[in-house]
């Protein structure tokens, strides 16, 4: 075996040094991707197509109905924080994945033997003819939950690993496997939409005309293949050692401060104790990460403290920090304005898959004899993503090149900011559409009349969708490139729980305000009646118009306020990390 063979710092199963040509590349990435297909045709074909099972089979309203789809979504992806903790600190990324896929499919069985067993759904009903709806039971519901709960236990520990398992199988410092992880992402992007594309149109129907049963006995199945393809990759993967949970180190910069908050900090930041120090002594620690040296920033010195060292004082991160792992913390605490103000996003988001689905069951679906299944007319948000995705990359980066000298085109921020300039409009524009339909429900005096067809067609609602699906393609990308650009080096696997957790408090968020419009309005005049006829949910997404765009009021007060993490690396004269000062730490 040539040294050369050698993958720096990655093993194979066996826990041998990996070799190059037997583990790793395209052969392993491509099992990771068919795993994340299956995972992403699953989550979303349960839940953009939920609402109506809980709407129309388990008789809830459509409050109480939105709400369990966004608590449901939230919690996938604020686990995913959890996920990668577990990854990082205890099970690695290839445990995690296996031990969490294998998690979700047992939550899509339970799931799908509780829509088999009549016992565990209510009884059919038809108003029309007399016959009540009887709403679930406590037990009932409590099946469910337990399976939708376990899906996104096992959604966020899967979801939470896979991209960085990915990334694995390539080697940054090869320029050949460089520029295949690269193409590796843009093909992790596709397989995500395209799974996304598989659910809201083939799944989607097979739940609406076969029988609930059979769309989720398929995801079931989906999930077993899935992790079965994934296992088959064993033998090829590349694995790396466990470096520990950033939310550790974030952890131990506080309570150290807080530990040491009386003492007064010294008036030259050059006493504190830093990185440099270490590699003075030639003292290794356990973990032996690179680290690049972060200049003193004058912002929030209170976690200065951290970094005071005490004469016998024990010499661990829980007592004592360096200053280059308190300044890594403040990069983080900078970011969090952005973060905050990119979850109302996310909240307009969640509109897209609960009251717009409602809206579209009370619409003409027909085209010619077919009839569309509500939950597919998240095609067009499916569709305007790669759409914009293809516009953005063959249009605007050239032309923004030329006009902004900015070789990537839009900054990340100024990404982020046309995502959330779009879910303003599209609120603006849901709220009208909603206004046109209750109109064309009095003409015909449908307004009493539940359930019953209005006839106007459901493509009404197609520009929303659309206009949020191209919001997605600016926003989500943007906010991944801003926390993998500006979070430190030794949190880069952080970045992406960053990310997710915006998702996730903008469902939760979704949750809180449906439950406070609909107590406030809900006795005389409610926003969010179970029958949408006699509702105002136009006022709803006037609202939330109104609050999406005072969000991006102050969103654009945070961009204009953060400077990017190379520019003050600049300005104090240090190069960014490839070529910068790198220390062990």
């Amino acid at each position: 075996m040539s040294q050369p063979d050698l993958v720096p710092d990655t093993w194979n199963y066996k826990g041998r040094p990996a070799k190059r040509s037997k583990t790793g590349g395209w052969t392993s990435a491509a099992m990771i991707l068919g795993c994340e297909a299956c995972e992403r045709l699953t989550t979303l074909g349960i839940a953009v197509n939920l609402v109506t099972y809980l709407t129309g089979t388990m008789h809830l309203g459509n409050a109480a109905s939105a709400n369990t789809v966004t608590n449901f979504l939230g919690t996938s992806f604020m686990l995913c924080l959890f996920g990668g903790f577990v990854a990082d600190t205890f099970l690695g990324r290839y445990r995690t994945i296996a031990i969490f896929a294998a998690v979700q499919a047992i939550g899509i069985t339970i799931l799908t033997i509780s829509t088999i067993i009549p016992g565990l759904r209510p009884p059919k009903c038809n108003p029309a003819t007399g016959s009540p709806c009887v709403p679930a039971t406590e037990t009932q519901l409590m099946v469910l939950y337990l399976a939708l709960y376990i899906i996104a236990l096992g959604t966020g520990g899967l979801k939470s690993s896979v991209s960085g398992f990915g990334s694995d199988q390539f080697d940054e410092s090869n320029k050949f496997e460089r520029a295949q992880m690269t193409t590796f992402f843009n093909w992790f992007f596709f397989f995500i939409n395209s799974g996304s594309l598989c659910a809201v149109t083939v799944l989607v129907y097979i739940q609406d005309h076969l029988g609930r049963g059979w769309g989720y006995g398929i995801c079931a199945g989906a999930v077993a293949i899935g992790l079965f393809v994934f296992l088959l990759g064993t033998r090829r993967y590349r694995f790396k050692k466990l470096a520990g949970s950033p939310l550790t180190q974030i952890a131990a910069v506080f309570i150290s401060a807080w530990r040491k908050r009386r003492l007064e900090l010294p008036s030259d930041p050059s006493a504190l104790y830093n990185v440099d120090e270490i590699v003075a002594v030639g003292v290794e620690t356990p973990k032996n990460k690179k680290k690049q040296i972060l200049p003193h920033s004058k912002q929030f010195r209170f976690l200065d403290k951290a970094a005071i060292k005490e004469p016998e004082m024990p010499m661990n991160q829980w007592y004592l920090s360096t200053l280059t792992d308190v300044e890594e913390v403040k990069l983080v605490l900078r970011m969090l304005p952005i973060w905050a103000t990119t979850i109302m996003f996310w909240t307009i988001h969640a509109q897209m898959m609960t009251f717009s689905i409602a809206q579209a069951t009370t619409m003409d679906r027909h085209i010619e004899r077919f009839q569309i299944p509500p939950a597919s007319l998240t095609v067009f948000f499916v569709g305007s993503i790669l759409l914009t995705v293809l516009i953005y990359d063959r249009v605007v980066v050239p032309v923004t090149r030329r006009l902004l000298k900015n070789p990537q085109g839009l900054t990340p921020l100024q990404r982020i900011g046309v995502g959330l300039a779009f879910s303003v409009i599209t609120m603006a524009m849901a709220a009208l559409v909603e206004l046109k339909r209750l109109h064309v429900a009095r003409l015909h005096g449908l307004i009493g009349n539940w359930p019953a067809v209005v006839p106007i067609t459901v493509f009404w609602l197609a520009p929303q969708f659309f206009f949020i699906g191209s919001g997605e393609a600016f926003i989500y990308i943007g906010q991944l490139d801003f926390f993998l650009r500006e979070c430190p080096k030794g949190m880069k696997a952080m970045s992406t729980g960053l990310f997710l957790s915006t998702l996730s408090l903008g469902f939760f968020l979704s949750s809180l305000l449906v439950t406070i419009v609909h107590k406030v309005t809900g006795h005389k005049k409610p926003w969010l009646a179970d029958n949408l006829n006699q509702g105002r949910l136009y006022n709803f997404y006037g609202l939330l118009a109104i609050l999406s765009a005072l969000n991006f009021v102050i969103y654009l007060v945070c961009a204009k306020w953060y400077v990017y993490k190379d520019k003050r690396l600049a300005e104090e004269g240090i190069k960014l990390e490839e070529t910068g000062p790198i220390c062990h730490a």
